[in-house]
C-alpha cells in the first residue's frame, strides 16, 4: 500500500515558529509530525511514500532521506510553485492501486485499513475520510418563529459539523482530473467530481483527531499521545 504525504505548505497558523522550521518538523514528544504519520502508517502496511515538498522542503528531504532509516521506501515530488492541496496530484507518477493522500500535519485514530477496504469495495473514485467537529459559539442564540418573536434563548450552543480530516483515500484514475501544475485545492476537486456524477464516499474517524495548526492544536496532541503513548 501507498501513501502521499502533503508538506509543502508554509504553515502560517504557526508563524513565526515555522520561519525556519517547516511545519511537518514540528517535534511531538521526541519525534517530528511526519515521522509519527509514518510509523503509524507502515502498522497498517504502507510501504512506500511519496512526499510532496515546497517550503523548506530540502529540510524534510534531508531528514527522512530515502526512508532507509525508517525501514521503508521514500521518494519525492516537488512543487515549483504551490499547488493547492490537491494539485500535486498531477505530479504523481503512474500509479496501478488506490493510496492514501494525506496533509503531512494530521494526527488521527483512523482505521486506515478499514477505510481503504470501505473505499475499494464501493469502486469509489474518492473517499473522504470525516470527523464529528463540535464548535461551541461565542454568542448567545436566539430561536424566533413566524412572527420573529423569541422562542428560545441559548447560550453559546453546541453544534456538530461532518468534517473533512485531510485524509483520502483516491482511486488512481482520479489524476485524469487534475490539470498539471495547476493550482487545484480539495474543495474544488470534490465539486468539479461531483458536477460530473463520479462517486465519493465517507468513512467516519472514530476517537480522535488534530489538525496541528495552532500551538494548542499541537499542546493537545502532545497530551493525548502522552497519555495513550500511540495512535493505533
Amino acid at each position: 500500500m501507498k501513501a502521499v504525504l502533503l508538506a509543502g505548505g508554509k504553515g502560517r497558523r504557526l508563524q513565526p515558529f515555522t520561519t525556519t522550521i517547516p511545519k511537518p518538523l514540528f517535534p511531538i514528544g521526541e519525534k517530528p509530525i511526519m515521522q509519527i504519520i509514518i510509523e503509524q502508517l507502515k502498522t497498517f502496511g504502507v510501504n512506500e511514500f511519496i512526499i510532496s515538498l515546497g517550503y523548506l522542503g530540502g529540510l524534510i528531504e534531508a531528514y527522512f532521506g530515502d526512508g532507509s532509516k525508517f525501514n521503508t521506501k521514500i521518494t519525492y515530488i516537488h512543487e515549483n510553485e504551490p499547488l493547492g492541496t490537491a494539485g500535486a496530484i498531477s505530479l504523481l507518477p503512474e500509479l496501478d492501486e488506490s493510496y492514501i493522500f494525506m496533509n503531512g500535519d494530521i494526527l488521527s485514530t483512523v482505521d486506515f485499513n478499514a477505510a481503504y477496504t470501505q473505499h475499494l469495495s464501493k469502486g469509489s473514485l474518492m473517499t473522504i475520510c470525516t470527523f464529528e467537529k463540535k464548535v461551541q459559539s461565542s454568542l448567545g442564540v436566539l430561536q424566533l418563529d413566524g412572527e420573529q418573536n423569541v422562542t428560545a434563548y441559548i447560550e453559546k450552543p453546541i453544534t456538530s459539523h461532518i468534517v473533512s480530516s485531510g485524509i483520502y483515500i483516491l482511486s488512481p484514475e482520479i489524476k485524469t482530473y487534475i490539470p498539471k501544475q495547476v493550482k487545484l485545492d480539495i474543495p474544488e476537486l470534490v465539486q468539479k467530481l461531483i458536477i460530473g456524477k463520479h462517486s465519493i464516499s465517507t468513512f467516519a474517524i472514530q476517537g480522535k483527531w488534530f489538525d496541528i495548526g495552532t500551538p494548542e492544536d499541537l499542546e493537545l496532541a502532545e497530551q493525548f499521545l502522552t497519555n495513550n503513548q500511540k495512535l493505533c
